[in-house]
């Protein structure tokens, strides 16, 4: 017979925590920003995106999934992933591109604006399509991983004394590419299909740990690298899939004769 006793509030609290968490991340990231410490800031981000993780998978485990929970943590990534990014870009880079010039110090405010804006407009395509979308594909780049990119890019530009005209047009660029690919089209794998427990590939079993020793050994160019290329996956794959279809078709045209 299922056991219908209400479970303990303190389970409930448990995914919460992990939200707040990831709310703490992405606010420190903000103040470390703010302070210069730009460092500090990218770590921040990547906690934020650990922590997002984990509240996820401790609602599922434990069974405390709630309309609650889903609005806090909506509301957690997009400080974590929307502003506090945006910020971060804003103090390293962008906000010294008014020393070239009112131009080019409107075009980075507009870039630092336009992540924001299209991280806000991604996390709410996802709440009012997470029911009928695939499960196994995201729309769009998530913001998470939208957040890696910005935030590896400034971390691993800190040794940099004097990144110049091109370095901080660079930093605005990057900016505003993350925030295009959060609201296009193009199909991320979301990976929920891996099954840890089950067989995996000799290749698989290689990468991970591969994985993360070169984020242990090479930290910000690591992470820079491993999301970057996610990112430039969504364009990749509807790039060969355009190909295919369009030599299928050509060769569906093609009749007998050798003549459409």
């Amino acid at each position: 017979m299922p056991d219908n006793r209400p479970r303990s509030r303190a389970i409930y609290l448990l995914p919460n925590l992990f939200t707040t968490g990831c709310l703490f991340s992405g606010f420190y990231a903000i103040v470390a920003a703010i302070d210069g410490n730009y460092d500090r800031a990218g770590f921040a981000v990547f906690m934020a995106m650990l922590f997002d993780t984990m509240d996820g998978r401790v609602a599922r485990l434990t069974r405390t999934e709630s309309a609650f929970g889903k609005e806090y943590d909506s509301l957690a990534d997009m400080v974590s992933f929307g502003v506090a990014p945006a910020i971060v870009a804003y103090q390293w880079g962008v906000a010294r591109l008014f020393e070239y010039g009112a131009v080019w110090g409107r075009i980075g405010w507009v870039a630092a604006l336009t992540y924001a804006v299209c991280a806000a407009l991604r996390l709410a395509r996802f709440n009012t399509r997470s029911a009928v979308q695939d499960k196994n594909f995201f729309e769009g780049l998530p913001s998470p991983s939208a957040a890696a990119i910005v935030s590896a890019f400034i971390w691993s530009s800190t040794h940099w004394k004097e990144p110049g005209l091109p370095g901080l047009i660079l930093a605005a660029l990057i900016t505003a590419l993350a925030g295009a690919l959060m609201v296009s089209s193009f199909a991320y794998n979301s990976f929920k299909n891996v099954n840890a427990e089950g067989p995996v590939r000799f290749a698989t079993f290689l990468l991970v740990p591969l994985g993360f020793v070169l984020i242990a050994m090479f930290r910000s160019y690591a992470l820079l690298a491993i999301f970057g290329t996610y990112a430039l996956s969504g364009p990749l794959l509807w790039l060969v899939r355009r190909r295919r279809r369009e030599h299928r078709h050509s060769q569906e045209g093609v009749g007998p004769g050798g003549s459409a």
